[in-house]
């Protein structure tokens, strides 16, 4: 696994959605994976990562510890040599990784 894209989430649906989806195009030809941690959202977040992106690592905590402790849980999972952590209003660009 080359790299490990982190996403801290925290009852942002829509900009979550928007930012999975571009980088999921950006590590289309490359090994990666997208680790998803939910800080305990209320907004449906839950439900969407399910249904939209069954194959995402998708940790939902079931209260919000904050920033620095979401993004350790992410880093904890991850499995790549190289980790990014991305806030879930990032759009990145097809040739980004």
């Amino acid at each position: 696994m080359q790299l490990s894209i982190v996403i801290l989430n925290y009852n942002v649906k829509h900009f979550l959605e928007i930012c999975v989806k571009s980088v999921q195009k950006a590590i289309e030809h490359i090994k990666a994976e997208i680790i998803v941690v939910d800080n305990a959202s209320t907004d449906g977040s839950k439900e969407m990562m399910q249904a939209i992106f069954p194959d995402v690592i998708y940790l939902y905590q079931t209260e919000n510890a904050g920033f620095p402790k979401g993004n350790n849980i992410g880093v904890e999972v991850a499995k790549g040599e190289f980790i990014c952590i991305l806030n879930p209003d990032t759009i990145v660009a097809e040739d980004t990784f």
